[in-house]
């Protein structure tokens, strides 16, 4: 399934794509959101999809909607950096013995359309298209990469814009250059496990005005979905309805020549993940 939130930011509400890929259905008859509550419980989901087989949803005129993040009541946002072979070599970076795990928190999160803002001060906002990975049963200390992926509820697309300066050069960790307003937005679908059969072959490309900056695969990450999974899940429980971003691959700004060509107001970014839909922002100041 392709479960999505429309309307307006904090009052969006529960829908499903359906299989013809144009369609929108209101769940809001059967579910009053889509969380961690309801990824959690399997028998909610079997209703939807029962109704959506059946033809018992009604239909959500989508002109004019706004898509919100596809997740509400998000618990916590956990990064993986330098998880891709390409992303790690044009950085200048070794390869993570381990994967490096950072955090973004729940509020930076917006819509997939959303405008973007470029913080006061930042001469060195990047762009990072990344596979989100959705938690849908209680992960602790698991056992294998296997066991990970049976804890995925689903993926969507996720967008880790980034400020260089702030990340970097600005001492401490990276979460000053990771936890900006707007940062990490998400859809415009939470597209259930059963639709991915395989989370490691999954084509990624980023945009930037129109030109072609990031063209990758999953294939290319150093720890796959479920060792990611199981990895985090040895340092913090992690609970239905958090979320993991898992890395992005080569083209980011920081891996250009100099002048390295970060972001700026009036930009406009488009992104995609295969069979995980779209997003387009616009850039404005703070």
């Amino acid at each position: 399934m392709k479960l999505l939130r429309v309307g307006t930011a904090g009052a969006e509400r529960p829908a499903l794509l359906d299989q013809d890929g144009t369609t929108l259905r209101d769940l809001s008859g059967l579910v009053t959101d889509i969380d961690g509550a309801l990824l959690a419980d399997d028998a909610a989901l079997d209703r939807i999809r029962a109704a959506a087989a059946a033809g018992e949803l009604p239909v959500l005129d989508g002109a004019g909607l706004r898509v919100g993040p596809p997740l509400a009541r998000i618990g916590k946002i956990v990064c993986i950096g330098l998880n891709y072979h390409d992303h790690a070599a044009e950085t200048g970076a070794e390869i993570p013995a381990e994967p490096i795990i950072f955090f973004k928190a729940p509020d930076t999160v917006v819509g997939p359309d959303d405008t973007v803002l470029v913080p006061r001060g930042s001469v060195k906002t990047d762009w990072e298209v990344e596979l989100a990975v959705v938690i849908g049963r209680t992960a602790r200390y698991l056992d294998s990469a296997a066991d990970g992926l049976a804890h995925v509820a689903g993926y969507a697309v996720s967008h880790d814009v980034s400020e260089r300066e702030f990340q970097i050069e600005r001492g401490g960790t990276w979460d000053k250059g990771k936890n900006c307003e707007t940062f990490n937005p998400l859809g415009p679908w939470l597209v259930t496990a059963d639709e991915v059969p395989d989370p490691q072959a999954l084509a990624l490309r980023l945009r930037v005005n129109g030109e072609l900056k990031q063209d990758g695969t999953t294939a290319e990450q150093i720890f796959g979905v479920g060792e990611v999974v199981r990895y985090v899940s040895q340092f913090m429980t992690l609970y239905p309805g958090d979320v993991i971003n898992t890395g992005t691959p080569a083209g980011v700004a920081l891996g250009k020549p100099e002048p390295k060509p970060y972001l700026r107001a009036g930009d406009v970014v488009e992104l995609e993940i295969e069979g995980l839909g779209r997003q387009r922002q616009e850039f404005k100041d703070a």
